[in-house]
């Protein structure tokens, strides 16, 4: 499926249009269209925790977010060997509103979510 970034992705301003496709549950790959070299490896978080943040006024403009939208979040994952190591950036959410195919990233304030780090590692949620 084929994403409309809306704003811009942090690091990669150019991004405008982004595939995500599906590895498993908790796994997927979200690659820009235009670019090659920009490919994330993202992870669903409510496969990990109890993941929930307000979605700003801006992003839900920018999304046509409504009471009534489908919405999909996802977290770009830092790979590391082995995979448990790997580093989840859960102050950064990418936000999707399924019912357009719009997609923009949010910066969560740290101090406003305290139990949300940057560099959160796959096996710190192993039980």
């Amino acid at each position: 499926m084929s994403y409309d970034v809306r704003g811009e992705l942090l690091g990669f301003p150019d991004t405008r249009t982004v595939t995500i496709t599906e590895i498993d549950s908790l796994f997927s790959t979200l690659k820009d269209t235009t670019n090659d070299t920009a490919t994330f490896t993202v992870v669903n978080p409510y496969a990990l925790r109890e993941y929930s943040f307000n979605i700003p006024i801006d992003i839900k403009i920018l999304l046509d977010i409504n009471e009534k939208s489908n919405l999909s979040v996802y977290n770009i994952l830092i790979l590391q060997k082995p995979i448990e190591d790997s580093y989840i950036n859960f102050l950064a959410p990418i936000v999707i509103n399924n019912d357009n195919n719009k997609l923009a990233q949010i910066v969560l304030e740290p101090r406003k979510h305290p139990d949300f780090g940057m560099t959160e590692t796959i096996k710190s949620f192993k039980e």
